[in-house]
């Protein structure tokens, strides 16, 4: 690896977590191909992503960013595992590492904030940013839904008053 594609890994890892919230530092002993391109598909689907990159260029990408104190965790053969959302990455990560013995989740970092791996796997049980969404709106919409309901009562009441009047009439 030349200089310029040594700064072009450290330009890509240094913009990559200027746009995240969430990074999880893994640990790869010996995954098979097959296996990283399960862990990077599921990482996607969940709208997160997965990068190897060498440990020395690693530190230099994290100087002068809110998860410099991961530069601690940087031994041996890592991996970050970033998303925006700061639930996904934790929880496509911690799902990986319950199939395999190889990967292994050494920590991460929501912002400032250092997670050990306790943190990150209690970080993967909390509900995606979807899921709080649309809580939110069943929540929001749920008053609504009774005023409605509340106010459809009465009339359909009436309606099987005189349901029973017409049947009691019929016979």
């Amino acid at each position: 690896m030349d200089r310029t594609q040594k700064a072009d890994t450290i330009s890509g890892l240094a913009s990559t977590l200027a746009e995240t919230s969430v990074v999880v530092v893994t640990r790869n002993h010996g995954l098979t191909v097959a296996q990283v391109n399960d862990l990077r598909n599921r990482m996607r689907k969940a709208g997160a992503s997965f990068k190897v990159t060498k440990n020395r260029l690693a530190r230099i990408a994290i100087e002068g960013t809110p998860y410099q104190p991961l530069g601690d965790l940087l031994t041996g053969p890592t991996g970050f595992a970033t998303s925006t959302d700061p639930v996904a990455a934790a929880k496509a990560a911690v799902d990986f590492a319950k199939t395999t013995d190889k990967f292994e989740i050494v920590g991460g970092a929501i912002g400032a904030q250092l997670l050990d791996v306790n943190g990150v796997k209690a970080l993967a049980e909390l509900p995606s940013l979807d899921e709080l969404r649309a809580k939110l709106i069943g929540l929001v919409l749920a008053p609504a839904t009774k005023i409605a309901q509340l106010s459809t009562a009465p009339a359909a009441k009436l309606a099987r008053v005189f349901q029973a009047y017409a049947d009691k009439d019929a016979a």
